[in-house]
């Protein structure tokens, strides 16, 4: 595998966002069909899988102090362009934001579940106005259009994106991700520091405010300092849960995405930027340890798929405990290390959403990390006598991706009932 193509699935991954990105993509599939019907739409309809369904209902729209899809659905309507994808709602204006509500009052949204489909990330909106009719789908990706339909008459189709990595043009293994992140000339990676710098940005700003349940800021306060001090683990933690904070509350904040994730792009650059700043590493080490974190995240996840039942903190975290141990003097078999730590210590944390309380996983799953990083810089790491743990890091990253995607589909099942009992 070259290093172009890796360089290319990073800048394809790696993208900037403002708001969590199911709402985010739901709003990108509306303002399509309505470019293509021309005009305001009289009714909209939405059809979505079970997966985008659940990571959009409690999560703050970005600038509009609303919570769900209804909000997303009506300004992707009102203000969305599709030329700027995951950042479809940036030109928000107060004016906007009245008509939107205005619409949601005439009740000219509805929203659904899409039954039997097999495709956990799908997105169907539908567009109508007298007698013009205009379909959309995203399926496998959340910038991915797979149909335009207009009047019956097709006007785009494609194939659904392939998420295993086994069929990928960029199938990868530790070992190629390692050699990819330490042995690629340091121009040619560059371009990785742009998610520390809009991630950071975010943090910072969120410190300043108060956003979804402020975890960001208790980590800074009184009872946090009692407990940890002025640690290098307390900034790391501040850090990452405060532009978690954000994005989950609806703040227009852009964050730098990884796999369709913000939380996972907060998750996988943060605790390796803060870490590398605090320790005076040198810049090119930094660069390194986020190519080596990013990429870790998209290897796992093209096992895991776009979403499952497991918490996408887990994969991201994982990718920031191999960026901290690369920075603590780790090399291939310590990165493998922490992998089979982070792996042995956080398989099964669920995904029942996006939300605000997202922050209190980042939180959990980036101290792991950084315990998974001490442990195996000290040569201590789950053997392939304990639970999933195989002898081969790969197989331990399948298994983990085996429970995930397969083995807790029960799981999705019940926790979207659960959530939806609630409406």
């Amino acid at each position: 595998m070259n290093k172009e193509l890796i360089i290319q699935l990073i800048k394809r991954e790696v993208v900037p966002a403002i708001g969590c990105t199911e709402p985010v993509a739901v709003a990108l599939a509306v303002a399509k069909a309505v470019e293509e019907l021309g005009n305001q739409p009289e009714h909209i309809q939405v059809y979505l899988s079970a997966n985008v369904l659940k990571n959009a209902m409690g999560v703050g729209i970005p600038g509009t102090g609303m919570i769900g899809l209804p909000i997303a659905v009506a300004l992707g309507a009102l203000i969305g362009k599709s030329a700027y994808e995951l950042e479809v709602l940036k030109d928000l204006t107060p004016e906007a934001l009245e008509a939107g509500k205005q619409m949601i009052a005439g009740q000219q949204i509805t929203i659904a579940l899409k039954e039997e489909i097999k495709e956990n990330l799908y997105i169907e909106a539908v567009c109508t106005r007298e007698k013009d009719r205009v379909a959309t789908v995203i399926s496998g990706s959340h910038t991915h259009f797979t149909r335009i339909e207009k009047n019956g008459r097709i006007l785009f189709e494609e194939s659904v994106v392939e998420e295993k990595s086994e069929s990928s043009e960029t199938t990868l293994n530790l070992q190629k991700v390692v050699d990819f992140a330490l042995q690629t000339p340091l121009d040619d990676l560059r371009f990785i520091l742009e998610s520390a710098r809009l991630n950071k940005n975010a943090a910072e700003s969120a410190m300043q405010q108060r956003y979804g349940h402020s975890l960001g800021q208790t980590l800074t306060g009184a009872y946090a300092k009692q407990i940890m001090g002025n640690s290098l683990l307390s900034k790391i933690l501040s850090h990452t849960s405060s532009a978690c904070d954000a994005r989950m509350a609806g703040a227009m904040i852009p964050v730098m995405t990884n796999s369709g994730s913000g939380n996972q792009g907060i998750t996988a650059t943060l605790p390796v930027a803060v870490y590398a700043e605090e320790t005076h590493q040198s810049e090119e080490k930094l660069i390194r340890a986020l190519a080596l974190s990013n990429l870790t995240v998209i290897y796992i996840k093209q096992y895991v798929g776009r979403l499952s039942a497991l918490c996408g903190c887990v994969v991201a975290s994982t990718g920031a405990a191999c960026g901290i141990t690369y920075l603590m003097g780790g090399g291939y078999r310590e990165i493998s290390y922490a992998i089979k730590n982070m792996i042995a210590n956080l398989t099964g944390m669920i995904c029942d959403g996006a939300k605000p309380s997202c922050s209190l996983k980042v939180t959990s799953s980036v101290s792991t990390a950084v315990f998974s990083a001490m442990l195996a810089m000290e040569g201590k790491y789950v053997s392939a006598l304990e639970g999933i743990i195989d002898e081969e890091v790969d197989q331990s990253i399948r298994n983990l991706a085996s429970i995930g995607s397969v083995g807790m589909k029960e799981t999705d099942r019940v926790v979207l009932e659960i959530m939806t009992g609630k409406i």
